[in-house]
């Protein structure tokens, strides 16, 4: 079982194997911070894996784009099955519970990798 705190460290054995994500991001490079409420993980992919996922926290991070998000809303997007609204990176923006910043063409150039990766944290084992 995974801790929600161990939950983005686990992405690397998530999504390393599965080649469709390999096919998908072959060309994504980025350093990607990722804040959940007040806890932060650096993600450094290299064509499309995550070679590493390093818990916070940063003392002046550099990082290509930061995804920061609201806890509660997270915890709703981890469930099986998230309510409309909760269900998509996307749709955390649209609700302003999740916020892009930094420069956002490697996200949105490869905005179905993302969704599919943060979606596989689904099927984490939660305590």
């Amino acid at each position: 079982m995974v801790t929600q705190h161990l939950l983005l460290l686990s992405l690397p054995a998530l999504v390393n194997d599965d080649h469709a994500l390999a096919r998908w991001g072959r060309y994504l490079d980025a350093d990607v911070l990722v804040e959940i409420g007040a806890d932060s993980w650096m993600l450094h992919i290299h064509q499309g894996k995550i070679l590493e996922a390093r818990r916070g926290p940063f003392r002046m991070p550099s990082f290509t784009f930061a995804i920061r998000i609201d806890a509660d809303a997270f915890a709703e997007f981890l469930r099986p099955e998230p309510v409309p609204g909760r269900n998509d990176l996307m749709a955390l923006v649209r609700h302003r519970l999740l916020r892009l910043e930094g420069n956002l063409h490697p996200f949105f150039s490869h905005l179905i990798w993302f969704k599919f990766v943060f979606a596989k944290l689904r099927e984490a084992p939660i305590t």
